[in-house]
């Protein structure tokens, strides 16, 4: 399957996004007005999810509730000070047998993937990041109070939590929150009403397109300039791999932008107090992101609320190495493509090498100085972090062959081989 051929297909998720808007506005109309009460709230964000799934995903949705009616089963049942270890264990094989399922059917079979488990199987990393969060909250204690509440009218403790899994907002894509946040939204509806999103989704659909419309762009641009690793110049290969990479990374912020306005129009992410503005309920903005110097600065902007969970789930509870422990957990999340393993170690080793870089750097030197950095800065960050997103995203060797082998394989070579140095340098020096 050809470059292009494949990008294109990627619009299904953009548009079963787009399906679930006019739901989400009914949704906020009756919870504004108060012809939903808070049990039923949580009933209508549950339900939403599991008829999404279905219509989404076919029979493939078990993969989601099965795990989704597991979890209140382990909270119910297990001493909270384990929970976590159960539900982390048991979430992270499940998924993993279906990741290498699914290449078994690619690899082994040889057989097209279903689009429908394809989609199933992306949504089931959603939920493992939403149920491992919500076991950490409830290993140290943050959210016992939402659990067992025993205020009058409240839900049943387990229904707030399967609303939260299963919600129709987050089914196909983040931001991911917190439960005691997604419960404080649902709970404030009736009380203090959100403002009207009509505004700030029409916005943000209008960036999709304009996102859409640039990626369009590259793409014609790709066609029109086909890559023939065999007979490129130096400058040819970097900047096709770079509007590939580009192109790619278009995808994701407009299905994060989607993801947004779904949200927004179910009247969550709205923290602004009386001025109505949502809040940081994001996972990346392009003009933010793409304009990173570094790439660790890119690393951490790049899929926000998800690198927060990485932080968490992983940085903040390794003693050795947690920087590699991280992207090999990462790895292990994203399904242990080859393209997987080559990306992620990329990519880890440059943000490591951009940590030995900048630290004897800091902010020294003249305005002059300090922009020439910022812009070979900013090049490095998108000569890797293209090589990165091009090997995970078409994850097979051979891709991986043909992308080392242009001249902006180089990048990541010249990252490893100064990170070689710098700690050869302060072992002597140490």
């Amino acid at each position: 399957m050809g470059p292009t051929r494949w990008l294109l297909e990627h619009h299904r998720f953009l548009m079963h996004q787009c399906f679930s808007l006019p739901f989400a506005f009914v949704f906020y109309s009756l919870a504004k007005c108060g012809c939903l009460s808070l049990t039923n709230r949580y009933l209508c964000v549950c339900v939403g999810g599991c008829v999404l799934a279905v219509v989404t995903m076919g029979g493939y949705s078990g993969l989601l509730l099965v795990p989704a009616a597991a979890f209140p089963l382990l909270v119910r049942r297990v001493d909270h000070g384990h929970l976590h270890a159960w539900a982390f264990g048991l979430q992270m094989l499940w998924q993993t047998s279906w990741h290498l399922l699914l290449q078994y059917k690619e690899y082994c079979l040889q057989e097209p993937v279903c689009i429908r488990l394809f989609l199933a199987v992306s949504s089931l990393m959603l939920l493992t990041q939403r149920i491992t969060s919500l076991s950490l909250d409830l290993q140290e204690k943050r959210v016992i109070s939402t659990l067992n509440s025993s205020r009058p009218g409240a839900p049943a403790a387990l229904l707030p939590l399967m609303a939260y899994l299963c919600s129709f907002t987050t089914l196909l894509g983040g931001p991911l929150c917190s439960y005691t946040y997604f419960v404080s939204q649902v709970e404030k509806m009736e009380l203090e009403p959100p403002p009207n999103p009509l505004g700030i989704v029409l916005l943000k659909l209008t960036q999709v397109l304009a996102l859409q419309c640039f990626r369009h762009f590259f793409l014609v641009l790709l066609k029109c300039n086909p890559f023939n690793p065999s007979d490129c110049t130096f400058i040819h290969g970097i900047l096709w791999v770079w509007g590939l990479g580009v192109a790619l990374r278009i995808q994701y912020y407009s299905h994060w932008k989607i993801s947004e306005c779904l949200n927004n129009s179910a009247g969550f992410g709205f923290d602004g107090g009386p001025t109505g503005e949502p809040s940081e309920f994001s996972d990346g903005d392009f003009r933010t992101v793409e304009s990173s110097t570094r790439v660790s600065e890119f690393a951490r902007r790049w899929n926000a609320t998800t690198a927060s969970w990485l932080r968490r789930l992983v940085y903040a509870r390794c003693n050795r190495l947690p920087l590699y422990m991280t992207f090999a957990f990462s790895l292990w999340w994203h399904g242990l493509h080859v393209g997987h393993f080559v990306g992620f170690l990329t990519w880890a080793v440059a943000v490591h090498a951009d940590h030995h870089i900048h630290r004897p750097l800091g902010t020294n030197g003249c305005a002059t100085l300090r922009r020439v950095r910022a812009c070979l800065g900013w090049i490095n960050t998108q000569m890797v972090i293209s090589c990165v997103v091009v090997a995970v995203e078409f994850r097979t060797l051979p891709v991986v062959r043909v992308l080392f082998s242009t001249s902006i394989g180089l990048a990541p070579l010249c990252n490893t081989v100064l990170l070689i140095i710098l700690l050869t340098l302060s072992r002597v020096n140490w």
